[in-house]
């Protein structure tokens, strides 16, 4: 099995790398290394010969070419995209590029390079937020409408309807997969939970938005890594799945629960619950998303393996024993600021 991951040094795409490796694949990671890349979170397979690193954007039709043309993979696993609600209401335009242009790119580099093998696969990675909100019952599934609300879920909605035409059009073996919010070691720290972790070990005020009461479906990173793997090598190409650990948590409890941790670690600063301030909401802020798995689990045989309390323990300390990784991104290009404001 030869691997070509997109994206691959970023959150969760470096939790794919590693269990690709681990698993005897030969892994080739074509990431531009922007902001959210970082290259250390690679180092040991690097290092290691286990796995080679491209620096280069998907938006780059020649190299994407000359990577298919170097490395001949079986499987792609395209996670390159730019990701954060919040970025793509500041600066939309990024997002159209990478994840809708970039994917084309990608997608037609692909039905260049392969020609009736039917082992191959390429399996485009996106989220549940390209179908909306949800209120308080229902959960998505594969047939779910789709119903963008920011720039963000419109480009990947706009990406995964390029993923299916390429398909239906070109014969090219693709599979779409949907998944929850991750968590987990190696975030980048916009995102909610090492956010959240970070300013509670500063000390600082925990920004939470409106009341905190957006619900939202969680999973570990290293069970999502593990179906999309699973994907690969048992789902059927042209068919969706939605990958969830039906764990569903609102806001402020996932905050609160942050804060409860950091009490025990650090009980001479606790109350941390005490650091909460609620903000202003931003714009066009979903309500509630749920996944139902079930497909995933029945046709692919997967299941998600970590509870979220548990899951969420691991994670705050892994952040606090990797002050190194976390420091070197404040002092670049991320500072924990506020985005996203319209």
């Amino acid at each position: 099995m030869r691997a070509l991951v997109t994206g691959g040094a970023g959150f969760i795409g470096s939790a794919l790398c590693k269990q690709l490796v681990a698993q005897g694949w030969t892994v080739t990671v074509l990431d531009a290394l922007t902001y959210a890349g970082c290259k250390a979170n690679l180092e040991p397979e690097v290092s290691s010969g286990a796995l080679r690193l491209i620096k280069a954007s998907i938006c780059d039709p020649k190299v994407v070419a000359e990577t298919f043309a170097a490395t001949d993979p079986t499987h792609v696993f395209h996670l390159a995209a730019e990701t954060h609600v919040d970025r793509s209401i500041d600066g939309p335009a990024a997002f159209v590029e990478t994840n809708m242009v970039g994917t084309a790119i990608l997608l037609d580099s692909a039905r260049t390079a392969w020609t009736g093998d039917g082992t191959r696969r390429f399996i485009h990675v996106s989220t549940d937020e390209v179908f909306g909100a949800l209120g308080k019952t229902g959960v998505f599934s594969e047939t779910s409408p789709y119903a963008p609300n920011s720039p963000y879920a419109a480009s990947k909605a706009g990406a995964d309807h390029l993923a299916r035409a390429w398909k239906e059009t070109y014969g090219l073996p693709v599979i779409v997969t949907n998944c929850s919010n991750n968590y987990g070691p190696r975030q980048f720290p916009e995102k909610l939970i090492p956010l959240m972790i970070l300013k509670a070990l500063a000390g600082e005020a925990l920004p939470v938005y409106g009341e905190g009461r957006q619900v939202r479906d969680w999973i570990h990173v290293d069970d999502h890594a593990a179906g999309l793997i699973a994907a690969a090598e048992r789902g059927r190409e042209g068919e969706t799945y939605l990958l969830g650990a039906e764990d569903e948590r609102q806001n402020i409890d996932v905050v609160n629960a942050i804060a409860s941790l950091m009490d025990k670690r650090f009980p001479d600063q606790a109350p941390h619950a005490a650091l909460v301030t609620h903000v202003d909401d931003r714009p066009g802020h979903d309500f509630r998303y749920a996944i139902d798995p079930s497909k995933a689990r029945r046709e692919l045989g997967w299941s998600p393996k970590s509870s979220f309390d548990a899951g969420l323990a691991e994670t705050v300390d892994w952040y606090l024993d990797n002050e190194d990784w976390w420091r070197a991104i404040q002092d670049g290009s991320y500072r924990g600021e506020r985005l996203g404001r319209a």
